[in-house]
Parts: structure tokens; C-alpha cells; sequence
């Protein structure tokens, strides 16, 4: 190596780079999938605005700027209320799903519970399934005449069981309820992958300070699995306001009891695909991308107070 007199080595005559600076290659590995985001995702968000603003022919065809008539005509639309109630109230029931998940996966977790892996699968493989074939056999459950609810609530002395999927209330209730029992195999994957996180030193610690195990899952285990709860909060509330597939598949459009339990995007589906009203459905469309907006943003900033990252 060529050295100066000060014992310096010698430039080189190479420029040297800064570690931060790695050129375009950030950009060619995230670049297809920002294209697909910006294609899939944005693009159809952009369009779907701008029919919002447009009325169409019967056939979806020669599209009319009419500004906000088609907001102004879902604001005033006599089932909008029941529609947002209904998902209102099958979002908070499927929430509640999320610490049912926790215990379940607290009690999957145990130390020395033989089997554990064959009770993942089991409550995993549903998820796996298509939520329409999932869903017939739900509404075969809760059959008013011949269903295994109906009949046993018969075994024990109710003569007169209510037709869960074709009376108002009633029927919501039941969707809520497949809703919960869906949503738990991918919550317990993910709250098992947050529990093996947690320190098995903070447990004999506990232990050693004499708390008991529901004191220990009070204080130790719930605390440590709070950003895992949160995030199945964001995406349970997001899937609740996405209410379509399973209240198609258990009601049916020739169901009594359809009109009081519309959901907002069975809404959309009606006055888009139904109607042929595209500019109509699109302005439900972007109410409801508002409306989860709102609750993701109340969500993020409720989180402060009670989601602990450390």
C-alpha cells in the first residue's frame, strides 16, 4: 500500500460511497409491487370517485357528470339507516371474537398441552375454506324446521324455536355469529405467533412473586399481545364493514328477512349490479371507504392509550 509521509494511505482515485446510498436498487425490487398497488388498488379507488359524480345508461354506458346528486340521493335513501345500523352491529358482535381468540390461544399455548399443533390445524383449516360453502352449511345449522339448533332448543323444552334466517334480528344474529366463528383460526395464528414472543422469564417471575395464572394472563400476557390485538382489531373492524359474502350465502336475495338485514356493501351490490345504477353504487362505495377511514383513524388513535410496544 502506498503511504504519504503522515502514515495516511494514498487516495485511491475512487469516489466512496456512502453505505446509505445504494442507487436504484430500492426502486427495482419495490417497483412491481407499487405498480400493482397503484393499478389494483389506487386506480380503481380514483375511477370508482369519479363515477360517484357520473350517472350512466341502463347499461352502464354514457356517463353524465351530475356532481353530488348521487351523494345527495344516497343521504336520502330510506334504507341507508337500517343498512349502516346492521353493519354497525355485525362489526361490534364479530369484534368480539378478538378476546375469545386471545383465550383461545392462551389455552392452545399452555405449557405442556399435548397435541398443541393439531389444535392450530383445527382451528385454522376453516379459514382455509370458502366462506360460501362454509356458510351453507351454517344455514343449514340454523334451519328453522330441520336445523341442529332448532332441534335441540326442542330437546330441551322450546316448543317453538324462532327461523333464525328468516326473521328480522333474528337473522343479522346469525350472521354475526358465523362471522366470530370465521374470523377465530386466523386470529389464534396470529395471537400464537405474538405469544411465543413473550419472555418465559416474565412467567417465573410472576410465579415467583406469587401471581396466579389468571393474575399472570391479566398482567403479563395480555399486556405483551396488545400490538397483536390491535392489529386484528383494525382488520376485524375492516372486515366487518366488508359484510357481503357470508349474509349472501346464509340469507339469499328471496329471504323475508333481506330488507331489514342489508348490510352497506349489500347495499352497493343491489344499486350497482341490480339497479344498473353505477354512479349510485359508487357513491356507496366511497361512503363506505369513509366510514372505514373514520374507525381505522379512531382506531390509531385510541391505540396510544392501551397497545404497549415494549
Amino acid at each position: 500500500m502506498t503511504t504519504t509521509t503522515t502514515g495516511r494511505a494514498a487516495p485511491t482515485g475512487k469516489r466512496r460511497r456512502s453505505p446509505m446510498s445504494v442507487g436504484a436498487w430500492p426502486l427495482l425490487f419495490i417497483g412491481p409491487l407499487l405498480l400493482g398497488v397503484l393499478v389494483f388498488y389506487y386506480y380503481p379507488i380514483i375511477s370508482n370517485l369519479w363515477t360517484s359524480f357520473t350517472a350512466t345508461n341502463a347499461f352502464g354506458g354514457d356517463p353524465k357528470f351530475v356532481g353530488v346528486d348521487n351523494y345527495v340521493d344516497l343521504l336520502n335513501r330510506p334504507d341507508l339507516p337500517s343498512a349502516l345500523v346492521n353493519t354497525l352491529f355485525y362489526t361490534a358482535v364479530v369484534l368480539l371474537g378478538v378476546p375469545l381468540s386471545v383465550v383461545i390461544a392462551a389455552m392452545i399455548e399452555l405449557p405442556g398441552l399435548k397435541g398443541r399443533t393439531i389444535y392450530r390445524v383445527l382451528f385454522f383449516m376453516p379459514y382455509l375454506a370458502m366462506p360460501v360453502a362454509i356458510a351453507q352449511v351454517w344455514r343449514i345449522f340454523f334451519n328453522g324446521n330441520f336445523g341442529i339448533l332448532n332441534q335441540g332448543l326442542k330437546a330441551i323444552g322450546i316448543a317453538e324455536p324462532p327461523y333464525w334466517l328468516s326473521t328480522p334480528g333474528f337473522a343479522m344474529l346469525a350472521v354475526a355469529f358465523f362471522g366470530i366463528w370465521s374470523s377465530i383460526g386466523f386470529n389464534v395464528i396470529i395471537l400464537s405467533a405474538g405469544l411465543k414472543g413473550i419472555s418465559p422469564e416474565l412467567y417465573e417471575a410472576a410465579s415467583l412473586d406469587g401471581a396466579s395464572a389468571w393474575r399472570q394472563f391479566r398482567t403479563v400476557t395480555v399486556p405483551l399481545l396488545t400490538p397483536s390485538i390491535f392489529f386484528l382489531t383494525i382488520m376485524t373492524a375492516i372486515g366487518g364493514f366488508q359484510l357481503f359474502d357470508g349474509l349472501y350465502a346464509m340469507l339469499g336475495p328471496g329471504n323475508p328477512a333481506i330488507n331489514q338485514s342489508r348490510s352497506l356493501v349489500y347495499l352497493f351490490y343491489n344499486e350497482a349490479f341490480v339497479q344498473q345504477n353505477k354512479g349510485g353504487g359508487a357513491a356507496i362505495a366511497m361512503f363506505i371507504v369513509l366510514l372505514v377511514g373514520i374507525a381505522t383513524a379512531i382506531q390509531f388513535w385510541g391505540q396510544k392509550k392501551w397497545v404497549h410496544y415494549e
